[in-house]
């Protein structure tokens, strides 16, 4: 009998590349011991409502009013909701047409789109179109958009920084084209160094591949890093020689855990620099709800920007919008929240303030848990997570452990999360999954565990290393950091 259509060997070669390490071999074996009833730690993925991180009040009253709308008909909605709730929940539906169980534009709301425009203009101190915004269910699928646009076949590359979060690799995989990478220094705290970045590009060329377009990730995923606007504009430099696109993914710039390096987003770098640079490069930043203090991860909220794109392109990418008829519309309230966000002296003002700086500030404080923790041990070594939501230590896996790996068909930094995941109940991400220089392994955990968990999450990791280490060095020749 002939195969059928959705058949494993008839199936889009490009579907079966896919790689996504997060939702990979330790997640899927992480849930099976769930179910087995033993207790799992998630922490593969930023997912910061799951780690029992509570939601922020106001946007869900707001929301929760917009969805049941009957309730502002109510005589005692004012006993339930705070004014300010109230009246914003009014400006939200009176900018759609028809509540959120109607479509909206395939941009997304324009009421919204403006909100958005008028936030990136207090942020970078330059004007925004709200024409060239897109309102997108998370900053992952206007990602995908963008891709999918750039992407023509095999012979089109993508610059990406590696180790770099998986949803790039896999995109690129998805639609056919070509990951090229460029590798940060991890004794520089993960910075860039342009050589290396032509280097990459002319590598690519040697191989007959034309690099189209330029990812960075700011503050980094999974490295944590924040980029110096010296680095910016080193970069943007570079992608004006190269005629690059410039991706920016920018979603953590709420999650800063140092006052040293703050974020600045690549757009307002290359507005500073001038022409001909600020009009001729060409940039596409992302922003989502799903992190910062936030972390709405499951209301799929996001955004993308588009700067000195022609607009005959423009006109195509909403085109291709238009084929998903709308973006998620309460999301997109969720985003109108975010960008629009309470002033002093408004009703709820101080109580928005309490929670979102007490989310960030703990944060702060699990990020430095979480980076002494993994330098305290045996031959794991752990730069500062400056940014972001993760830690990417390095383990210095011993010979005998590697060669036990490659007896049991893993890859080494697999086989070492596999046994922490059965010893402790921590669930991470290996490094691998997100690309490594030869011979380096890591895993990546994110900082989002509850912080009055974290010292025992720690000290739980710590035994398992040191007897991790205990059985695997070879104490003759193999010396201990």
């Amino acid at each position: 009998m002939p195969p059928k259509g959705l058949d494993y060997e008839l199936l889009n070669e490009n579907v079966k590349k896919v790689q996504y390490a997060v939702r990979g071999e330790l997640y899927l074996r992480a849930s099976e011991l769930q179910k087995e009833g033993k207790k799992i730690i998630f922490t593969n993925v930023g997912n910061p409502h799951a780690l029992g991180q509570k939601p922020l009040t106001f946007p869900r009253q707001v929301v929760a009013l917009c969805q049941a709308p009957f309730l502002l008909d109510d005589p005692n909605v004012g006993l339930l909701f705070p004014a300010d709730a109230i009246a914003r929940a009014k400006h939200y539906l009176s900018l759609t047409s028809g509540g959120l169980g109607a479509y909206s534009d395939s941009r997304g709301v324009p009421g919204i789109r403006k909100e958005v425009a008028e936030f990136i203009e207090r942020r970078d101190g330059y004007p925004s179109d709200p024409e060239l915004i897109f309102l997108t269910d998370g900053a992952s699928k206007g990602v995908m958009q963008m891709l999918n646009t750039i992407i023509r076949d095999a012979g089109d590359g993508i610059l990406v920084p590696v180790p770099q979060y998986p949803l790039y690799s896999a995109a690129i995989s998805l639609f056919g084209g070509s990951l090229v990478p460029y590798y940060l220094e991890e004794t520089a705290n993960w910075g860039l160094d342009v050589n290396d970045l032509r280097q990459s590009v002319a590598q690519a060329r040697y191989k007959g591949i034309t690099v189209r377009a330029m990812v960075i990730i700011n503050p980094g995923n999974p490295t944590g890093q924040c980029l110096s606007e010296g680095n910016l504009r080193e970069i943007i430099k570079f992608c004006y020689e190269e005629n690059l696109v410039l991706l920016g993914d920018e979603v953590y710039q709420q999650n800063i855990y140092q006052d040293e390096r703050p974020f600045i987003s690549a757009r307002k770098v290359l507005l500073d620099m001038g022409p001909p640079l600020s009009n001729e490069v060409q940039l596409v930043s992302f922003h989502t709800v799903s992190k910062g203090y936030w972390g709405e991860c499951g209301q799929r909220g996001g955004y993308f920007e588009m700067t000195n794109i022609p607009p005959q392109t423009v006109d195509e990418i909403y085109k291709v919008a238009s084929i998903s008829l709308s973006p998620n519309v309460p999301a997109q309230i969720f985003m109108g929240l975010m960008v629009n966000p309470l002033k002093p002296g408004d009703i709820s003002y101080d109580q928005f303030v309490r929670e979102s700086k007490g989310i960030l500030e703990s944060l702060r404080r699990r990020a430095r848990i979480m980076t002494d923790g993994f330098n305290s041990c045996r031959n794991v070594v752990c730069n500062f997570t400056e940014g972001a939501m993760y830690s990417f230590p390095q383990i210095r896996l011993p010979p005998k452990a590697i060669e036990a790996a490659k007896n049991a068909g893993k890859v080494p930094d697999v086989f070492y999360c596999l046994k922490l995941l059965e010893a402790t109940g921590i669930s991470t991400v290996p490094g691998s999954g997100f690309g490594q220089k030869e011979g380096v392994f890591h895993l990546r955990t994110t900082i989002l565990p509850a912080e009055e968990d974290m010292p025992e999450i720690m000290s739980s990791f710590k035994k398992f290393n040191d007897d991790f280490m205990e059985q695997y060095e070879d104490h003759r020749g193999y010396s201990r950091m």
